[in-house]
């Protein structure tokens, strides 16, 4: 009896390993949050090629919007009515970041007007799924102008406009309501890098920018934090004026450590747009940075 008892473990014991062989190169690994965003990133974008509305509904946050290379803005309902006209070829260089409950996903792609754009796409997390709140595309510049003191002409130029750009909105105020303590300590901090860039103060502008952060702008070429900085400390060795738009309109979201910000700027006192700029937040060591800024001309 025991003879038989130790074939059937035996018996037992090599089919489970079997079973165990056969079963493990099918298993899928745990997926990280980050390869979670990437997928449902890539779903979205397929889902716009195949102009399949509803996959894209259950996608999209309800106060999702799209800016396109040319500044135009699309709403949720224009976004999915036609989504043909706003689909792009599916991106390359692809990074994911995430942040407390926001993520980005950024990289390159072919957009839906044939433009060469650098893409931000911003998710949030809502009642544990993700969501896209926003997209924006920019066509940036391959590499950077050269630096060096102003015409006399140029300098006249800027000394004329930061005259009108005189950095009230935003320095001292911004045209938006807080609705929480988190998102008055970003707006401290947002208006605290303006009024760092704005006289000239390098080393109180990069203390308030992760050290990731990359700036992205129509018709310039990408910048780290550290090219960003070299631009403030360059202007005031050349005594340029720093010209900020004001902000015309915007909308602040926080969830967790993690914060999305989108803004309409322009000309104080002129309702007409001249840039929509999208900014992701982090919060480390209980201090709010900016992590990411894309800057879209209006066209």
């Amino acid at each position: 009896m025991q003879r038989v008892t130790q074939r059937f473990w035996r018996a037992a014991l090599a089919a489970g390993l079997l079973v165990a062989v056969l079963v493990a190169p099918r298993a899928e690994p745990a997926l990280g949050e980050d390869q979670v965003v990437l997928a449902v990133d890539t779903a979205l974008a397929d889902a716009m090629r195949a102009g399949d509305k509803s996959a894209v509904r259950r996608l999209l946050s309800l106060e999702f919007t799209y800016t396109d290379e040319n500044g135009a803005l699309h709403g949720r309902k224009e976004f999915v009515t036609d989504l043909k006209s706003v689909a792009p070829a599916a991106a390359t260089g692809v990074n994911v970041k995430i942040y407390g409950l926001v993520a980005m996903v950024t990289g390159n792609r072919k957009s839906a007007l044939g433009s060469d754009v650098f893409s931000l796409d911003i998710w949030v997390k809502e009642k544990r799924a993700w969501r896209a709140l926003a997209m924006q595309d920019v066509v940036v510049a391959a590499s950077a102008p050269a630096t060096g003191p102003a015409t006399p002409e140029e300098a006249g130029l800027r000394g004329e406009l930061a005259k009108v750009f005189d950095c009230k909105n935003p320095c001292e105020t911004i045209p938006y309501r807080v609705r929480s303590p988190a998102e008055q300590d970003i707006v401290n901090t947002f208006q605290a890098i303006a009024k760092a860039a704005f006289a000239h103060d390098a080393d109180g502008y990069a203390k308030h920018l992760a050290e990731e952060f990359v700036h992205y702008e129509s018709g310039v070429a990408p910048a780290a934090k550290s090219e960003r900085v070299a631009h403030v400390e360059d202007e005031k060795a050349h005594n340029i004026p720093a010209i900020l738009t004001a902000i015309q309109s915007m909308r602040l979201w926080v969830y967790g450590d993690g914060a999305a910000m989108i803004s309409v700027n322009g000309v104080p006192g002129n309702s007409e747009p001249l840039l929509r700029i999208a900014r992701v937040w982090v919060k480390r060591n209980g201090q709010w940075q900016m992590a990411i800024s894309v800057q879209t001309d209006v066209k």
